[in-house]
């Protein structure tokens, strides 16, 4: 089963109030007056599969344009796993994606029922469908698009090299710049390198400890006060056990009176626990002070006054600070700071090494990319030869014969993301004439149709199950736009077409027949779309050939062209049928 659009509802969108198109699985033609909103049908399309959101497009006096397509789509086909891969649902072979556009301009998406990104529409869309309008074209018409087209239509052949080649070109360009920006700051990282080198060698000298500035303040306060701090454990000695020089030990001292209040209380102590406990309590206070006592005389004796040992501490203490100013709070961030400088000159002196690597690496790409490019030069001009002949041949069925289109694939100034090539599709229109670019070789009419033959090219190359066409025919009249009506029938056999016209000859060919129309105070309803059965598509036809829908040689006309497409038809149909039997 081929994917297809069914039916879209579009509300709100320029001169369109709400319109419902019930759309053809085969050729769908859309028609009517001049501003009734036939474009409008091509602008929601394109809105539905991601197009660009212009407030503009909303119609006055409404706060959003809505469009809401409905789909027939396999229900284990592709298009079914991508949208269950962004959590919409697929029910029955029937996808819905809506989407609006508010008058400020915010725009919001569904599929399958789920809130998804315009981005999701737009990936979407490249299995579904392949609008064209009057801007397609004219991007087409620009050179990096028809590269795209060529690529597209190169198909599998370049999906690999070209893949390669882009994952070459951007490590190119990464080494190219890294390689850049290493040589500007060669003079930089040579200074940064001599700052470390200097702070390293200066602290590697000094070689400070962890806490040593911490030590060395403690050992300085100590040296500095030496005579205080013995006399202050002298006199506390005395004051715990006495001086034996005085003549008067073990009266006054603190020793002695604990001993003596212990003494007081052993005598009764069997007869109170209370008291007891106590006494053992004084018995721990005379050990613990005569402990004390004996460890300050050896703290006097200790403490000595050395200024040659001060000097050297202060002298230590002034090149650890001259660090400390300069490399960290303290020793441990000075070390710190080293073992950081170090790392970093590690680093920069290997930045030279790493040029070299860079250079070798640079080196090597560009003769890969050269490859590469070389590879996807040769590709690009058989599938162009290939193209331009392909164009060529549908041109001839589009009423131009004699006219040729070529592919001129020249290189470029060095290497692009896609390769080295600049793709320039060119037309001769008839015999004699110079190949030209399509903006210089082609009128209006011709354009058209040379677009028309591209995409039907790209449908047997890279089909899409469908089809949109605004106004594809401009500029084109007589046999020719009869050619294109068939054109587009034929094309409509393998894939649903969908297609806004002025031309009767195009119109004529068409398995459904819409007309748009306006009510009396300019807008269209749900009413103005309308489904025209043979009566109804004669007298539109007529319309649009005579301007008068009841004009007896209009009919007449009109009648031709329906009998002509109509015998085409079943020749094809029966040409057909002969190739199956066959």
């Amino acid at each position: 089963m081929r994917p297809r659009v069914e039916e879209v509802r579009i509300r709100g969108l320029g001169v369109i109030d709400e319109a419902v198109l019930e759309l053809s699985p085969g050729f769908t033609v859309v028609t009517g007056e001049t501003g009734a909103g036939k474009t409008m049908v091509v602008t929601g399309l394109g809105l539905l599969f991601g197009g660009r959101a212009d407030p503009a497009r909303v119609r006055p006096g409404a706060d959003r344009a809505t469009i809401e397509g409905t789909l027939v789509v396999e229900p284990d086909g592709r298009v079914a796993r991508q949208v269950a891969d962004v959590g919409g649902e697929v029910e029955d072979g029937t996808l819905i994606i809506s989407r609006t556009v508010s008058s400020e301009g915010r725009s919001r998406a569904w599929l399958g029922g789920r809130s998804v990104p315009v981005g999701t529409l737009t990936f979407i869309a490249d299995d579904l469908v392949a609008v064209h309008g009057q801007m397609d074209q004219q991007r087409l018409l620009q050179p990096g698009r028809q590269r795209a087209a060529l690529d597209r239509y190169a198909g599998d052949e370049l999906v690999k090299p070209l893949r390669a080649y882009e994952q070459a070109y951007k490590r190119h360009r990464k080494v190219g710049e890294l390689l850049g920006e290493l040589t500007a700051r060669a003079r930089e990282r040579a200074q940064e390198a001599d700052v470390l080198r200097f702070g390293l060698t200066e602290i590697e000298k000094a070689e400070p400890r962890e806490g040593e500035d911490a030590e060395l303040r403690e050992e300085a306060d100590r040296l500095s006060h030496a005579d205080a701090l013995r006399t202050a454990a002298v006199t506390a000695h005395g004051a715990l056990l006495g001086d034996p020089m005085s003549g008067e030990q073990g009266v006054y001292d603190a020793v002695s009176l604990v001993g003596q209040a212990r003494s007081a209380i052993e005598t009764v102590r069997d007869f109170d626990s209370v008291l007891a406990g106590l006494a053992d309590r004084l018995a721990e206070a005379g050990y613990l002070l005569s402990d004390i006592a004996t460890e300050l005389a050896a703290y006097a004796e200790s403490v000595e006054a050395d200024p040659a040992r001060l000097a050297a501490v202060q002298e230590r203490r002034s090149l650890l600070t001259g660090l400390t100013r300069k490399y960290g709070a303290d020793a441990s961030a000075v070390l710190a700071w080293a073992r950081q400088a170090a790392a970093r000159l590690a680093e920069l002196d290997g930045d030279d090494e790493r040029i070299d690597e860079l250079r070798r690496e640079h080196t090597a790409l560009t003769e890969r990319l050269g490859e590469l490019a070389a590879e996807l030069t040769a590709i690009r001009g058989g599938a162009a030869e290939r193209f331009g002949a392909a164009v060529t041949e549908e041109l001839a069925a589009l009423a131009m014969p004699h006219a040729r289109v070529s592919v001129a694939i020249t290189e470029g100034g060095g290497f692009g993301p896609h390769g080295v090539d600049e793709v320039e599709i060119r037309l001769a229109p008839h015999p004699g004439a110079p190949a030209l670019p399509l903006t210089k070789g082609a009128s209006g009419g011709e354009l058209s149709r040379v677009m028309l033959a591209i995409e039907v090219v790209f449908a047997g190359a890279d089909p899409v199950p469908t089809f949109v066409f605004d106004e594809v025919d401009a500029g084109v009249g007589g046999k020719a736009a009869v050619e294109i009506g068939r054109r587009l029938a034929k094309l409509a056999r393998t894939a649903q077409v969908i297609v806004v016209t002025h031309l009767p000859q195009v119109a004529a060919f068409a398995d459904q027949h819409l007309v748009v129309e306006k009510a009396g105070d300019g807008r269209v309803v749900r009413s103005g779309v309308v489904a025209l059965d043979q009566e109804g598509r004669a007298r539109e036809l007529s319309r649009m050939l005579a301007g008068l829908e009841d004009s007896e040689l209009g009919r007449a006309h009109a009648a031709e062209l329906l009998s002509i497409a109509a015998a085409d038809k079943a020749a094809w149909e029966k040409a057909a049928d002969g190739r199956q039997k066959s």
